[in-house]
């Protein structure tokens, strides 16, 4: 029977690959800066493992993002700023201090009255309003006194977005209803139809990002992830445009041979099969 390995394990492995003497030399080069992209991208597979529903795969690849973090406490025990422990340690800290409604006492061990439940509805509304509160709270601890202060430069820019005009929200800034954010779209598209027609190239780039930054709004409002609403359509036209191709290779002419009306006569196919 093959071995079962424990998170201890692969600590130890970790620090065995960037042992100075006997480690691995591709580990002992990487510092923060340059795994970053690494993680980024583990991320993106794990995302990709549930979007296609292989969670066979899903395990493996949280393996590999397991694995990013055990490289960023290696390297923060060597730097003697935090390690392993202290990571999880500040974790169930944070999360215990943020879910109040789960340990009414603030320790781990504490647990509420199952009794004193309330609709959920109502309790999802208080729970989301405390967690803003603490949020804040902890943003004030860290200096950062401004509403918008600690939302990452690095993110996807729709992911950003998002993000920006949630947390506006919580100070009241946001408009009430989704029929006023589809005005807004239409408002914006109508900014940059003016702008496409006087071929101002930069100020075309200015007005297709207020158009996009309005979408982002428009699909916080009808509760749609807008990075994941795209991926979606970017696997919809993908699997289109492939079943184009097979048709137009079928008929014995290549895609690029068509015109475009024949291309749309296609297209208009494949949509109806679908």
């Amino acid at each position: 029977m093959a071995r079962e390995y424990t998170i201890d394990d692969l600590r130890y492995l970790m620090a065995r690959l960037r042992d100075p003497k006997t480690g691995c030399p591709w580990d002992l080069k990487q510092s923060f800066d340059s795994i970053a992209k690494h993680s980024l991208e583990e991320v993106y597979e794990v995302i990709d493992a549930i979007e296609q529903n292989d969670l066979t795969h899903l395990g493996e690849e949280l393996g590999d993002l397991l694995f990013q973090i055990i490289f960023y406490t290696q390297m923060g025990s060597e730097q003697q700023v935090f390690d392993f422990d202290t990571v999880v340690s500040g974790l169930v800290t944070k999360l215990v201090r943020r879910h109040p409604h789960v340990f009414p006492d603030g320790t781990l061990e504490s647990e509420r009255d199952s009794s004193s439940r309330v609709d959920d509805t109502e309790e999802e509304a208080r729970i989301k309003k405390v967690w803003e509160t603490i949020k804040a709270e902890e943003r004030a601890k860290k200096g950062e006194r401004k509403t918008l202060d600690d939302i990452p430069l690095a993110l996807p820019a729709l992911n950003r977005a998002q993000k920006l005009q949630k947390r506006a929200a919580t100070t009241g800034f946001d408009w009430q209803h989704s029929d006023q954010v589809v005005a807004v779209v239409r408002a914006e598209l109508e900014e940059l139809e003016v702008e496409i027609a006087s071929g101002n190239r930069d100020a075309m780039e200015d007005e297709l990002g207020d158009l996009l930054f309005s979408c982002v709004n428009l699909a916080r409002h009808l509760s749609v992830d807008p990075e994941q609403a795209l991926r979606k359509a970017n696997r919809k036209f993908q699997r289109r445009f492939e079943a184009m191709e097979s048709l137009a290779e079928n008929s014995g002419s290549g895609l690029a041979r068509l015109s475009t009306d024949e291309m749309e006569a296609l297209w208009a196919e494949v949509k109806r099969a679908e």
